[in-house]
């Protein structure tokens, strides 16, 4: 990863390295928003407070990205399965993502499965699916854990 033009990124590394080395020949660029442009999509097939359905563009997903680094550290990103599709057009991984929530220090762990259409060497559209309830219980671990009802209660 581009050491120094999204350094600001660093948190995500793990998942851009996993995802940049899932395209590998297919798309031009380092990093994995070298392999972005101004008419990318970026879908995601679920809701989740604070995340939008859609994202168009590079300079959006990046604004994205930017807050997910903000509230998320990622220490690993394993578990790569690769399919491809129509000529490798079509690209379908599915991969596992392990990192710390900053606020309250809980553990994140979440699977993923996104389809990535290419054009132009190019990401052009991302379809992405997660396990919305693993990121959920991470997100809202201590106000569980303080809700929660002791023994001495």
């Amino acid at each position: 990863m581009s050491k120094t033009k999204y350094a600001a990124y660093k948190p995500a590394a793990p998942y851009f390295d996993l995802v940049r080395g899932a395209l590998g020949d297919l798309v031009d660029g380092e990093h994995f928003f070298d392999v972005v442009t101004d008419g990318t999509v970026y879908e995601v097939r679920y809701d989740f407070p604070g995340w939008p359905r859609v994202i168009r563009g590079r300079t959006d997903l990046m604004a994205a990205f930017r807050g997910y680094v903000d509230n998320i550290a990622l220490q690993s990103a394993d578990r790569l399965l690769v399919h491809r599709t129509e000529g490798a057009r079509v690209v379908v991984i599915e991969y596992e993502v392990h990192g710390t929530i900053l606020a309250t220090g809980a553990t994140y762990d979440n699977r993923f499965c996104s389809i990535i259409e290419i054009e132009n060497r190019k990401i052009a559209h991302w379809r992405d699916y997660m396990d919305s309830l693993a990121a959920w219980n991470a997100l809202t671990a201590q106000a569980r854990s303080a809700a929660a009802p002791t023994a001495a209660s």
